[in-house]
């Protein structure tokens, strides 16, 4: 199992499309008046706009337990980040050397939504499927940015591990962070050519936050498969079965 899309809220289509465009190197697919679908290699981009949005209660702090970021595979961060400084994009990381022997940034789309760029394959500290980590590996440098991961943090990564195990998803590596005094450790857990990466705490007190439907930025990833024991409904939006993990990350899953 993958990740088959990511759904986002926006104010503006056209203002959307042109930014995954010209920052991304995303595809579109389809676009329309009221939604777009762009093509990010190994998933798709799914633009929903909003006419009437509420106002997002999503804050930039990886102690708000939930959705955190959408990150994406470059084999050419410094150039990707030059062009985003020449449009004035705002950045909430600049570039660094991170953990796991990998480049990364993070930097806001037009309606909020946190965007990660990472160059070069991450090396776990530790390894739980090597066979995962080399289905990973084997994907290789991308020719244009690929879509990796959507990011959550957690009150029990076990609880998590678990959750996804029931959608298809293996626990593939993980990094730690020994400088960090919250005790944060991040964990993988790969389906398909798609991860999801889970952050936990053991220091530090997080927040929880409902999820919303309405709001400018991220709104579900979409998956196949039956919904978890512990996945609460949500009702449906945009024609599609929404649920939430415990930590509020909202699926959409085909198939419920």
């Amino acid at each position: 199992m993958a990740i088959a899309s990511v759904l986002i809220n926006v104010a503006d289509i056209d203002r959307s499309v042109d930014f995954y465009t010209r920052f991304l190197g995303l595809v579109p697919v389809e676009v329309t008046s009221g939604s777009a679908v762009l093509d990010a290699v190994t998933a798709t981009v799914r633009l929903v706009r909003l006419d009437q949005p509420g106002e997002s209660s999503w804050i930039a702090d990886d102690l708000q337990a939930g959705f955190r970021h959408i990150g994406f595979k470059v084999a050419d961060l410094d150039e990707r980040v030059q062009a985003l400084r020449n449009a004035d994009v705002p950045f909430q990381l600049e570039p660094i050397h991170a953990e796991g022997d990998v480049r990364i940034t993070f930097f806001y789309d037009p309606d909020g939504t946190l965007l990660e760029l990472v160059e070069g394959p991450l090396q776990y500290h530790e390894v739980y499927d090597r066979a995962e980590v080399d289905r990973d590996w084997g994907l290789g440098t991308p020719d244009r940015p690929r879509f990796d991961h959507v990011a959550e943090t957690v009150n029990d990564a076990h609880a998590t591990h678990e959750y996804f195990a029931g959608l298809g998803f293996a626990l593939m590596g993980g990094i730690h962070q020994p400088s960090d005094p919250r005790g944060f450790e991040i964990t993988y857990l790969h389906g398909g050519d798609t991860s999801i990466e889970i952050f936990e705490f053991s220091g530090a007190e997080k927040s929880a936050r409902a999820p919303q439907l309405d709001a400018p930025g991220f709104v579900a990833v979409e998956l196949q498969g039956e919904p978890p024991a512990a996945a609460a409904p949500l009702g449906e939006a945009h024609g599609r079965r929404l649920y939430a993990d415990p930590d509020g990350l909202v699926q959409a899953i085909a198939g419920a």
